[in-house]
């Protein structure tokens, strides 16, 4: 598949285009059988029938749906039918959302019986989100559970969902997005009564409970569905209406941290304009009153502030298939994505941001803030001088042409939050009774670790997805409540960290774009619970200490990130990641998509397992690093892996710990896509590594069954789960969540 020329295709062509071959490939049947009236604003029952359930095919999808459920890591992603939304053929669906929420709210009944239950339901700009929101609302209203919805259930962030979630003490919440996916894809992201996305233990209670009522339907015919009415009093609008949605309490977080005094003053005072992207448009809506409340929108510019399910565009694209047919194509919107096109190297969402034309009329240092649909990711862009080329390639920042003697460097979320951890570092009044610790993903940087090494900071490690994050952070959370004299916690490379009587995070972040910063003094929910941080990764927590950094400096950003690595001796100054995508996401054929994404899970876990039983064949010591180093030479002759210290199941991946350099090879928690990561002080190197491990078939030659047979091979998997499982259990959290009694 080639890529085409775009540019002179419109918006409204590009989304017609999407439209049309979703059109065509729905059945008639399917377009005119809705299975139950979602549009019904009015009470009524629906009986899932046996009948149904095999004219729908619910057990297949069922069989899929519980398979992402315990493996991703952001929420149970899928295709839609983005005109036809009950259509079963796609993993999201009103049917499927209906039998989750069900499933959901009745696993909460059972564990808390007798009780006033209130959740939260929330949104981003989605095709079909205010349909999944209505439906979510009305199946819990007809239980009984009082759910909190935006004030004309408009949109809000997922951190906010999440801040609520813990603020307000609900018992949970449910938030409808699927990132910064493709344009097709939707999802529900599962927050527990913390604000926490769900752990696999959490999100197999009810995936079971939807096989129970499956069970229900083929032994007694038929199970019965209560929805309320769309205006039902326990679908409480006005709760959050006097709450302001949040966002005074929201404020009230932010100026105890990352808006404080200083940092707002910094920024009113700064004398050019930061401009904030609202990709997709969810951001401005929330944001933008926020920076007004601080009184500091004056210092903002927005671009794309309309909502927009199809995104604006941005992220789309023509290819010609083999056939020699113009097709859809959807890169996602994630910024940082890298592309050939003509044997060359370049950006294909920062290209479709079209920023070429949209900053000619900005001065050079202008900076850029984009942030994603649901609002919870940063990736930060600055218009800099092109005769600063020569600096900017040694610091290892990446960079496109915009013409005139102006190139625009796009920052890796690694660099970005090296630079924003510095600052708010260096800029905090540190309490000489605290230890201070930070919480990264094993994919970030490298440089993190060491930067935190250089200023004291201990540093804990988890499997990737903020999940993991928050899940780390509970740990400690659990034992500081208790007064523990020294509080201890083990990272997913089993190393034990200590953290003394009173520790304090002061980041926490993933390469793929999410922060949050710490509590300067733990937060209190209204009912009295403790947190150290927040639970979800906020984009405008990372604007506004990162607009604060911006705003405090004199050089250009990679400048400072240059000052940062010689401050501090960091020698992995340059990470890369290479996705390999198996198939074509976009593909309008839902059982193509289907066949398509199944041969591709194959070549995902084929080589996943290649590494991965490696790495729990050293940690059951059925091997060693040196049988490692063979076996690994014997299959690249091509790379070096002399300086090879260890290997190790990480969670969710492969890790390999090099004296120069590591390697993370993991396959997509939500995908038929590899992910492999790289950081170290050579990018060459690093890209060479990457792509030749990532796109590996995982064939194994004869070395590596001298040392490990195919039936270990293929049983790894499960024994990696029970790895995960005891690294997730150790110092577990085992605090106690009451329910109160609510005043809002």
């Amino acid at each position: 598949m080639t890529n085409t020329n775009i540019a002179t295709t419109t918006i409204a062509d590009l989304e017609k285009m999407l439209k049309e071959s979703v059109e065509k490939n729905t059945p008639k049947d399917t377009k005119e059988d809705k299975i139950f009236n979602y549009n019904n604003p009015d009470k009524f029952s629906f009986k899932l029938t046996k009948e149904l359930v095999e004219k729908l095919n619910l057990k297949t999808w069922f069989e899929g749906y519980k398979k992402e459920a315990l493996v991703s890591t952001a929420g149970i992603r899928g295709p839609q039918n983005i005109l036809y939304p009950h259509d079963t053929r796609f993993p999201i669906n009103t049917i499927g959302i209906t039998l989750a929420t069900l499933a959901k709210a009745l696993v909460l009944k059972e564990k808390y019986p007798n009780s006033k239950l209130v959740k939260l339901v929330g949104c981003e700009v989605r095709y079909n989100s205010k349909t999944y929101l209505d439906l979510i609302a009305r199946i819990q209203a007809g239980l009984n559970i009082r759910t909190l919805a935006p004030k004309d259930r408009e949109t809000i962030p997922i951190w906010l969902a999440s801040f609520l979630a813990f603020k307000l003490d609900l018992v949970g919440a449910e938030y409808i997005t699927s990132s910064h996916g493709i344009s097709v894809k939707n999802a529900t992201k599962d927050l527990n009564n913390q604000g926490s996305q769900f752990l696999p233990s959490e999100s197999i209670e009810f995936v079971n409970k939807i096989e129970e009522i499956l069970n229900t339907v083929n032994e007694k015919g038929y199970y019965e569905i209560n929805f309320s009415s769309s205006n039902d009093a326990l679908i409480d609008e006005k709760a959050m209406e006097r709450l302001n949605n949040g966002i005074d309490l929201y404020c009230e977080y932010l100026k105890a941290g990352v808006a404080n005094e200083k940092n707002i003053s910094s920024i009113q005072n700064f004398n050019k304009k930061i401009i904030i992207d609202s990709v997709g448009g969810c951001a401005y809506n929330t944001l933008s009153k926020i920076l007004k409340k601080l009184n500091i929108e004056k210092t903002f510019d927005w671009f794309n502030k309309e909502e927009d399910p199809f995104f604006h565009s941005i992220g789309k694209d023509i290819k010609i298939d083999k056939e020699g047919k113009k097709v859809f194509y959807d890169w996602s919107l994630d910024v940082t994505v890298l592309a050939k096109k003509d044997n060359k190297e370049y950006f294909p969402v920062v290209e479709s941001l079209d920023y070429k034309n949209k900053l000619k009329n900005y001065p050079l240092n202008t900076v850029v803030l984009i942030t994603d649909p649901d609002h919870d990711r940063l990736n930060i862009v600055q218009v800099v001088s092109s005769d600063k080329k020569e600096q900017i390639k040694k610091t290892g920042v990446d960079f496109v042409d915009l013409g005139t003697d102006r190139i625009l460097c796009v920052f890796s979320a690694n660099q970005s939050f090296l630079m924003i951890m510095d600052y708010w570092f260096k800029s905090l009044e540190k309490n000489p009774t605290c230890q201070y610790f930070m919480v990264k993903t094993t994919a970030s940087s490298k440089s993190w670790d060491e930067w935190a090494e250089a200023k004291g900071v201990k540093i804990v490690n988890t499997p990737v997805g903020f999940k993991e994050i928050a899940g780390a952070v509970k740990k400690i959370e659990a034992q500081y409540e208790k007064n523990v004299e020294n509080i201890t916690i083990y990272d997913v490379f089993n190393k034990k960290i200590e953290l003394g009587k009173n520790p304090r995070m002061i980041f926490g972040g993933e390469e793929s774009g999410g922060m949050i910063i710490g509590a300067i003094e733990p937060i209190k929910s209204l009912n009295g619970r403790v947190a150290l941080a927040m639970r979800e990764k906020s984009a405008t927590e990372a604007i506004i200490v990162a607009s604060a950094l911006i705003s405090s400096i004199d050089t250009t950003l990679s400048e400072y990130l240059a000052k940062i690595y010689e401050e501090n001796n960091i020698i992995s100054r340059f990470d890369t990641r290479v996705d390999i995508a198996y198939y074509n996401e976009s593909e309008p054929d839902i059982d193509k998509l289907k066949l398509s994404k199944v041969e591709g899970e194959k070549k995902r876990t084929k080589n996943d397992i290649f590494y991965l039983a490696l790495a729990v064949a050293k940690y059951e010591n059925k091997i060693n690093v040196e049988n490692v180093k063979e076996i690994l030479s014997s299959t690249f002759k091509e790379l070096d892996f002399s300086k090879l210290k260890d290997i190790l199941f990480v969670g969710d991946g492969t890790y390999l710990d090099f004296a120069d350099k590591f390697i993370e090879i993991r396959p997509s928690g939500t995908d038929a896509k590899t992910k492999a990561y790289a950081g170290g002080f050579n990018k060459e190197i690093l890209i060479k590594y990457a792509d030749i491990m990532g796109n590996y078939k995982g064939e194994l030659n004869e070395t590596y069954e001298k040392y490990i047979n195919r039936a270990y091979v293929d049983n790894c998997k499960e024994k990696s789960f029970k790895i995960y499982e005891k690294y997730s259990m150790n110092n577990e959290d085992k605090r106690q969540f009451n329910i109160p009694n609510y005043e809002f």
